[in-house]
């Protein structure tokens, strides 16, 4: 990518169909653990997820760089231990509050990311991008509408987590610039390997601290199947979300982390029961017209140069 950052329109396409992609599969990840909420604690579903990220990627990372980890050590260990935070967090988030509302108030993430990546990366959003983080945000609070109960105190653990999201999308665009295939599948190995490392540790004396989200149970019969199925997920949705950042700018990610509510609300009425009303289906109508917006401006930008 060019100095200025500005995607060409090769990039751009590619790059929203691999992010698009991404917020479709990722919600799954979240409704199989508030799905094994009552039994396995966030942070063992958060561990468990990790270690098997580093297990699926492991074949990928040996023939790609040989386990070097590069001049970037510790924004690879940054990466894995804002991860792990943000599942943690997030995962315990789950534990007390419907899917739906969580990710509601999760995305106030991606407005973060870009306000974060203009100020650290030097990145242009401009008030045509702001404006579409924005009603792309507008978007998701009608599709989930959370009541007042939400912005209790729970309200702060999916708040806390989009910060360090933000964190770890700002690290994963600094380190995906210009980047390889080979490098992006690298960079979620390193995620998988020091997010395991930093929860280790954690889990180890979690029982001893009272604290349900670091308790430890050993699996049962179709929670070895459904963890599998998370680690699998997360996996290769992380990798998009890489594979995209290498391609396109925070201002033009942003818009469509919104798309991820459209597979959460999805999930819900499939799995919860959670039938989606008119206005609902009015809220995913403006997130989809938010991202298309920014594509279709980038793309016209991209093709004018």
């Amino acid at each position: 990518m060019s100095d200025d950052h500005q995607p060409s329109s090769a990039d751009l396409r590619q790059g929203v169909i691999l992010i698009v992609s991404a917020m479709l599969i990722l919600p799954g990840i979240d409704a199989i653990a508030k799905g094994l909420s009552s039994t396995i604690s966030a942070g063992e579903v958060a561990w468990i997820r990790h270690v098997l990220q580093t297990i699926f990627l492991l074949p990928f990372a040996l023939r790609a760089s040989g386990l070097k980890v590069g001049p970037h050590f510790w924004s690879h260990v940054a990466r894995g231990v804002l991860m792990a935070a943000v599942t943690v967090v997030f995962f315990a988030a789950l534990t007390v509050m419907p899917l739906a509302d969580a990710i509601s108030v999760f995305f106030v993430s991606p407005l973060i990311f870009t306000v974060l990546a203009a100020v650290f990366l030097g990145e242009p959003i401009g008030w045509r991008r702001i404006s579409a983080v924005l009603v792309g945000l507008a978007g998701s609070l009608l599709v989930v509408r959370p009541s007042y109960a939400v912005f209790g105190t729970t309200a702060l653990l999916p708040i806390v987590a989009a910060f360090l999201f933000a964190l770890y999308m700002l690290l994963t665009r600094k380190l995906a610039r210009g980047s390889s295939v080979a490098d992006a599948i690298g960079m979620q190995f390193y995620v998988g390997v020091f997010g395991a490392i930093a929860l280790t540790p954690v889990l180890a004396i979690g029982p001893f601290t009272g604290i349900p989200y670091l308790a430890v149970a050993m699996p049962q019969g179709i929670e070895w199947a459904l963890l599998l199925l998370l680690g699998a997920i997360a996996t290769l949705g992380h990798v998009l979300v890489a594979l995209a950042a290498r391609r396109i700018g925070a201002g033009q990610i942003a818009p469509f982390q919104y798309v991820e509510i459209v597979g959460a609300t999805t999930l819900g009425f499939i799995f919860f029961g959670d039938f989606p009303d008119p206005l609902t289906w009015l809220g995913v109508a403006i997130i989809v017209a938010s991202g298309l917006y920014v594509y279709f401006r980038e793309r016209k930008i991209a093709a004018g140069r």
